[in-house]
């Protein structure tokens, strides 16, 4: 159930981005509302995430997770009636509030529902290949709604979930202990929410303003002023709303990491193999969604049968370097990719592999980004657990875009007579490489980060003698 509630959350990132072309003439978008319809979410989510985990421990996880749920169906709804771009747009907004309240506190519950051993990694598989899969299932659920249906049901689709949350939820969650209650930190939350709009939007909008344009650098700017300052600000106030223990910690920083490097990497996986599957390749949409299922599958099996069983015997260290240089193995597949390129030669091993590294790293992803001494922080905790995502995938859609722009061009200069396909794929092979590099460096730093033991109980071992 609280899988299927961030699930829900997942999926809505790249959901309406299929979706797009065939609500543009519905609603009036203009070539440049319909981008805001994507970054409306993003911003929203990746800027309130800390306050939306905050607010979660003072009102109740199980509060928050039922109001979160609620009001994402209620604005979905708003949404999928969208008569006009500016009502369209508000809708996408308010989904990004409502799941910034709704995320940190299903992570948190989840850690509170089940003790630590075996359980709890099984349950964090789940979860975790629910949230690193979940804009893959939008690509799939989207294509599939969009052709069968209508554009408006990417929307609507939310609502039996949420139902199901909110109607199971409200009889089966635990309502655990609230920590002690402690002042709101005011300015830290606008210090920060203001620093990550910022930071996500300057990169959100490189590519199509470039990176020299003075909204994209001024945003960038100011984003990372804001942020030193809510890290000082944070290291001097009495309650501050992310405490610095929570990132001082090297296990934990470990964790964060990895999660910024793999979203980094798989959200550009997912933008180039979208371009290679319907510009390239030809694929509808609905095609094109669902030859990402390889991977969704293969992420969710490991993740669940797989690292569920082993991680409560190895330290986390060797299931989340072992899952970076997995993914990387993957992208260094498609490095090789040309116009020609079939599916099932060319693509499916590297879907595949990239799922086997998914599925080794999210369960002691979130066991050892959630592991707090004081209980007030595993709210905090879980919500940074997924603005790392959205920092990680804002960065790499962008530079890896970037990148692959740059590389394309430079083909077509070298190559006069060469067709756009060629320098289209040339230029996402090259971006492949330099994110394939960047797991790789990232496996590094991991290996000397995290040192924790691995997360196993007395009851644990009682059970596996």
């Amino acid at each position: 159930m609280l899988s299927g509630a961030q699930l829900m959350v997942a999926l809505d990132m790249t959901i309406v981005s299929i979706a797009l072309p065939a609500a543009q003439a519905d609603v009036h978008l203009s070539d440049t509302s319909k981008g805001w319809v994507v970054t409306a979410y993003t911003l929203a989510f990746g800027g309130l995430l800390m306050l939306g985990g905050r607010l979660g421990d003072m009102v109740g996880r199980r509060r928050a997770v039922l109001l979160g749920a609620a009001g994402f169906a209620a604005v979905s709804v708003l949404g999928g009636a969208a008569s006009n771009a500016a009502v369209l747009i508000a809708a996408r907004a308010l989904q990004g509030v409502f799941a910034a309240l709704l995320t940190p506190s299903t992570l948190a519950l989840l850690t509170s529902v089940f003790p630590e051993g075996r359980e709890r990694a099984k349950a964090l598989g789940l979860y975790g290949a629910a949230l690193m899969s979940g804009g893959a299932v939008g690509l799939v659920l989207g294509g599939a709604l969009t052709d069968s249906l209508t554009w408006r049901w990417t929307f609507y689709v939310n609502v039996p979930i949420a139902l199901v949350v909110v109607l199971a939820g409200a009889r089966l969650f635990p309502d655990p202990p609230r920590p002690a209650r402690v002042p709101l930190d005011i300015v830290g939350a606008i210090l920060g929410c203001a620093g990550i709009v910022g930071c996500i939007y300057a990169f959100g909008e490189a590519g199509a303003r470039g990176w020299g344009s003075p909204v994209i650098i001024g945003s960038l700017a100011a984003g990372l002023v804001l942020l030193a300052v809510f890290g000082v600000v944070q290291s001097r106030v009495a309650h501050p709303l992310l405490p610095p223990r929570v990132l001082a910690d090297r296990n934990r920083a470990g964790a964060f990491l990895t999660i910024v490097i793999s979203t980094f990497a798989m959200l550009g996986m997912f933008l180039f193999m979208t371009f290679q599957f319907q510009d390239v390749m030809g694929y509808s949409s609905l095609r094109a969604g669902l030859s990402f299922l390889p991977y969704v599958v293969v992420a969710a099996v490991i993740s669940t049968r797989v690292t569920g069983r082993i991680m409560p015997h190895v330290r986390p260290r060797v299931l989340l370097v072992s899952g970076l240089l997995v993914e990387a193995s993957g992208l260094f597949l498609l490095t090789r990719l040309t116009p020609d390129s079939g599916y099932t030669a060319s693509v499916l091993p590297a879907l595949l592999l990239f799922g086997i590294g998914v599925g080794l790293l999210v369960a002691p992803i979130m066991s050892t980004a959630t592991t707090v001494s004081d209980p007030a922080d595993t709210g905090i905790a879980s919500a940074f657990v997924n603005t790392s995502q959205q920092i990680g995938g804002s960065i790499g859609t962008a530079l890896l875009n970037s990148v692959a722009a740059s590389a394309s061009a430079a083909y077509l200069a070298a190559h006069a007579h060469a067709s756009d396909n060629w320098a289209t794929v040339h230029g996402m092979t090259v971006a492949c490489g330099w994110a394939a590099a960047v797991l790789v460096a990232g496996a590094v730093v991991v290996a000397f980060l995290v040192t924790a033991d691995p997360p196993v109980t007395p009851a644990d071992t009682g059970a596996s003698s």
